[in-house]
């Protein structure tokens, strides 16, 4: 995986399909691509937030629609297609605390799973990263009580923190 010298160097295609294993908006990819070059790590992550900020919901959605939802025993094999294998693993390795959640957790996980589904249209979206199944499982409730309006906005949050963790190991060939 590229190094920001390489990222750099690369065409836009190439580019935007690296920054594609970081976040499934096609726009924002190529955006983020004809951005470059980025002089430090710093000013890439800057231009990948500033650029997310301004994204349409349609181009939020599209990047939520590319993450298994939370607790999916196969999160690795259930991303989106347009991911690559590098995303894939990052999706499952980003919710690793599910492998080992007791069956009755994740029962509630799919239950209030699938009423998050119900009430905004898309998957529940968080940074799942150093959290508990607990945890998701109780911000998920929490955010169900939130109005669409108020919720996309967390989702889109939830997702340029998942989008910068991923730039990080996208850079040090994790």
């Amino acid at each position: 995986m590229p190094g920001l010298i390489d990222l750099n160097s690369m065409s836009v295609e190439e580019a935007a399909g690296n920054f594609l294993k970081c976040c499934g908006s096609v726009n924002w990819a190529r955006q983020m691509a004809e951005s470059r070059p980025f002089q430090t790590q710093q000013q890439l992550f800057d231009t990948a937030d500033r650029v997310w900020r301004r994204l349409s919901e349609a181009d939020w959605l599209e990047a939520f629609h590319g993450h298994p939802q939370i607790g999916e025993k196969t999160a690795e094999k259930t991303a989106s297609a347009a991911h690559s294998a590098e995303a894939r693993r990052w999706a499952a390795d980003e919710q690793s605390a599910t492998r080992h959640a007791d069956p009755q957790t994740m029962d509630s996980l799919a239950r209030a799973n699938r009423d998050y589904h119900a009430r905004f249209g898309y998957i529940f979206i968080v940074c799942a990263t150093g959290k508990s199944t607990e945890q998701m499982l109780a911000l998920l409730r929490q955010r169900l009580h939130n109005d669409p309006v108020k919720e996309i906005a967390v989702a889109a949050e939830e997702q340029r923190r998942i989008t910068r963790l991923r730039l990080e190991k996208l850079l040090q060939g994790n």
